[in-house]
């Protein structure tokens, strides 16, 4: 499992030059490592040393990983600073998990109450992953979002709360943040392009109504909120 991981951080990181600067300076790797020995412990109901073990992990590495959550093979945690997972939580083989990532619960319920990542997962930095959902394989979560519910394989998801953007996305499990869909903007635009068609049928109405010239009119006066509009979409790429 180890040579699992290794291969992994060789083919998804560039920067990765050799076996002794992947193993001695990935704290991504370091904490699988350490987490694979507290899990075993764990599982055969050693006390304490697991969560000391975990604990050590990560004041060394910023990873914070519970004993007892399930890691699939070639989990590729990069950067890694701030990642949280929680005790019930499974994480599918070759996840890539990008740093301030939170894979944790809602509250104070018993039971299984972290989320469930299949294979090939894709979660973005900063994201949030909680309560006990299911996130199929070959999904991508977008930077910043909060995925409170169970998302589809094959898709892509996006904001707060995580919304699910595309479907069948079978092109890369590396996540390309410059081609992630920005739905709020999105439906902002469609909303924009609403109100100026109706501003156009108002337009028309009154050039057609009799309305004497002295009457007044209701015209909508402009603005510069047109262009505020369009500087925000603009900035977001729609």
């Amino acid at each position: 499992m180890l040579l699992t991981d290794l291969r992994t951080i060789f083919e998804r990181d560039p920067a990765a030059r050799n076996w002794l600067e992947v193993l001695f300076c990935y704290p991504g790797l370091q904490a699988l490592i350490c987490h694979r020995l507290a899990h075993w412990l764990y599982k055969i109901g050693i006390p304490f040393i697991p969560r000391f073990i975990s604990h050590i992990s990560r004041f060394l590495t910023g990873i914070e990983i519970h004993p007892g959550a399930l890691i699939g093979q070639g989990v590729f945690i990069d950067h890694g600073m701030g990642v949280v997972i929680g005790e019930t939580a499974i994480v599918g083989d070759y996840a890539l998990i990008y740093q301030g990532v939170t894979l944790g619960g809602t509250g104070k319920e018993s039971g299984k109450r972290h989320p469930t990542l299949g294979s090939h997962v894709v979660v973005g930095a900063g994201a949030k992953v909680l309560g006990n959902i299911q996130i199929g394989d070959r999904v991508r979560i977008g930077a910043g979002s909060v995925v409170l519910r169970d998302v589809p394989s094959n898709t892509t998801v996006v904001g707060i709360p995580g919304r699910v953007t595309r479907q069948n996305n079978l092109s890369s499990n590396v996540l390309d943040h410059d081609k992630v869909r920005d739905v709020e903007a999105e439906v902002i635009r469609a909303l924009f392009e609403r109100v100026k068609s109706l501003e156009k049928q108002f337009e028309q109405l009154q050039d057609q109504s009799s309305l004497s010239p002295t009457e007044p009119c209701n015209k909508p006066k402009s603005t510069n909120s047109d262009g505020m509009i369009e500087d925000f979409l603009d900035g977001a790429g729609i």
